[in-house]
């Protein structure tokens, strides 16, 4: 009985054979019948590298007959593959001559690697890591599948026939299978790639149906060919993609507005219900009274009014953002509804904050034994720190204007937190020398000095946020092709290959981590493109690198390519239906959305004809 290994040398072989024989065949010459006998003269070898490298290799021996000649033929091969970055270990030209064939399956497994594999890619993982996770998503809403490897998972032929599925569900009707004929979905998985994908049958049914251990290189050879076949697919959605992009902007701005205009008219109606409640309280006379009307207003100040100044704070941010965002892609700036603006807030806020010294000090005027000088001391020690405070709040939330300009401001405006916390020291003094006093009211002001450590907090807090909200909107003003998803993954895959965590990249890493992306150039060309960087940044930076990334993808959204997406998505029609847009491939949430939006008018037939291009000019500031 033939042993594994001799079980699957036998099934590189053939699978390999066919393999190059794709590429002979479809430059004219003719296929093979053995890899021992055919390239032990170095003349379908030569063949076979033009062909892969796209290039001539110069004069060689067409009729060699003396071994000299083979190896002379066999080794411009080599020193070819070579030449190409394709590192050979332990083969020479003696060895495809005397037709080692473990030695030639390795050396044809390289270039499979190298002309085939190499530049499959999902989320920067490596060749083989990338094209079994692209399995893995393509067939993972088929429960009898379960694609672990490049082996045993295709020993049924349902992972390949869920991949022709999940792309052309035209082709196999999946849900009628047998699913335990193995032989019967294989050949017919087999049958269907050829016939109708044009993906050549490089294994046999017995290949994967009767081992035990499929091999693994044979399979992965195969697999990628179905990659190769469905990946240019994804350049028919580029209209799609648009459309449902733009859609799915002008849609988060809209739950934005939405979200904040609730949430102030419930911020609004907070503070009017409890100021409402302290006017109707009376007081009894008695210090027990006193104290748990103090120890409610404590708890109220410690609790409540902290959610309200976080609240506060969150929706000046949201509107800020929205704003940015609109000013980013040059859209209509919003206008929040009368009573519901900044300033409303604002207006209401100083409200309660009267409100809160009223009730203060009607508290504290049934306590005695109150030192007046600590009380006014750090009552004007903790209001000036405060009104500093607000100054700032309320500079944040007006900055606006160009990004780099708003980044000046930002950046100007956090110099000023030092001196704050150095002040906040002042004001801890001087709240302990009130509490040495056993003066535990202040009706000279509202503010504790835990107060105003977490409004402190919070302006940080937001500052670092705006700074990094208008850092991310720089990038993708830069970078309106890219989607959340590709830049996560162009970060990741920058932070995989800097391993020395140096936030560069050398001319190596740089190498590796484009050709894990899919992107690969010559040696020379990226000596080009690195030096280019060098001079531009000083370094490989992060910024380097996705700008690089965004030069090889640009694809933003302007009026101009959104209006020609509509146009291709109603053939140049003047109005678009909704037949279109799902023609289109639209997604359904995104058609609902831009059926709520554009203007549209009923044709003879009683259907909705929008008018995409009325709605692109009221949506873009002119």
């Amino acid at each position: 009985m033939d042993s594994l290994e001799a079980l699957s040398r036998n099934t590189q072989e053939r699978t390999f054979c066919k393999w190059l024989n794709t590429k002979l065949e479809a430059n004219g010459y003719p296929p093979m019948t053995s890899l021992v006998r055919d390239l032990s003269d170095g003349v379908r070898l030569i063949q076979l590298m033009e062909i892969m490298g796209d290039t001539s290799l110069g004069r060689y021996n067409k009729n060699p007959r003396m071994r000299v000649q083979k190896a002379e033929n066999v080794n411009k091969a080599l020193e070819f593959i070579t030449s190409r970055g394709v590192k050979l270990t332990n083969i020479g030209p003696e060895d495809i001559i005397d037709g080692n064939l473990k030695l030639i399956l390795g050396m044809i497994w390289t270039l499979v690697l190298r002309f085939t594999i190499a530049d499959i890619n999902e989320e920067g993982l490596s060749a083989k890591e990338g094209l079994l996770l692209w399995c893995q998503r393509k067939t993972a809403p088929y429960k009898e599948v379960d694609v672990q490897d490049f082996s045993a998972s295709w020993s049924d032929g349902l992972a390949l026939c869920a991949l022709i599925h999940c792309h052309r569900p035209d082709l196999i009707d999946y849900d009628k299978l047998d699913k335990w004929d193995r032989h019967g979905n294989t050949q017919l998985a087999f049958d269907v790639a050829a016939q109708s994908l044009g993906i050549p049958q490089l294994l046999e049914v017995a290949d994967l149906c009767d081992s035990d251990r499929p091999d693994e290189r044979s399979v992965m050879t195969y697999v990628a060919s179905y990659f190769h076949a469905f990946s240019s697919q994804d350049q028919a959605e580029t209209v799609s993609r648009r459309i449902e992009k733009f859609a799915e902007l002008m849609q988060s701005i809209w739950v934005s507005r939405n979200d904040y205009e609730r949430r102030v008219r419930a911020l609004l109606a907070a503070l009017k219900e409890t100021q409402e409640t302290w006017a109707s309280v009376k007081f009894m006379g008695t210090y027990t009274d006193v104290k748990e009307h103090a120890a409610s207003f404590a708890t109220y100040k410690q609790t409540t009014k902290r959610t309200w100044v976080t609240e506060k704070q969150d929706l000046a941010t949201l509107l800020g953002n929205v704003q940015t965002k609109l000013k980013t892609y040059k859209l209509r700036p919003y206008i929040p509804p009368h009573g519901l603006a900044p300033s409303d807030i604002d207006d209401a806020w100083e409200v309660l904050l009267t409100s809160e010294a009223r009730r203060s000090r009607a508290i504290n005027a049934q306590i005695r034994e109150i030192q007046e000088t600590l009380r006014k001391k750090f009552a004007a020690l903790a209001d000036g720190f405060r009104e500093r405070l607000r100054a700032i709040s309320l500079e944040l939330s007006a900055v606006e204007g160009p990004l780099e300009e708003q980044q000046h401001k930002i950046e100007s405006i956090q110099t000023r937190i030092p001196p704050l916390s150095e002040a906040l020291e002042g004001v801890e003094a001087a709240e302990s020398e009130c509490v040495a006093a056993k003066v535990e009211e202040n009706d000279y002001t509202v503010f504790t000095c835990q107060d105003l450590e977490f409004e402190l907090e919070l302006v940080v807090q937001s500052i670092a946020k705006k700074i990094s909200f208008i850092d991310n909107q720089i990038v993708s003003r830069n970078m309106t092709n890219l989607t959340p998803a590709q830049i996560e993954q162009f970060e990741s895959t920058f932070r995989y290959f800097d391993k020395e965590e140096t936030n560069t990249l050398n001319i190596s890493e740089m190498a590796a981590a484009l050709a894990s992306l899919g992107i690969v150039y010559a040696d020379e060309d990226l000596d080009i493109i690195f030096d280019q960087l060098l001079q531009e940044y000083g370094a490989i930076t992060f910024e380097a690198f996705i700008n690089l990334l965004v030069d090889i993808t640009e694809d933003q959204t302007s009026p101009d390519q959104l209006r020609e997406a509509f146009q291709g998505a109603a053939s140049n029609k003047p109005f678009v239906t909704e037949l279109d847009l799902r023609l289109a491939h639209i997604p359904a949430n995104a058609i609902d959305y831009l059926r709520e939006v554009m203007p549209s008018a009923q044709n003879g037939l009683g259907e909705a004809e929008y008018d995409y291009d009325g709605w692109l000019d009221r949506v873009f500031e002119s």
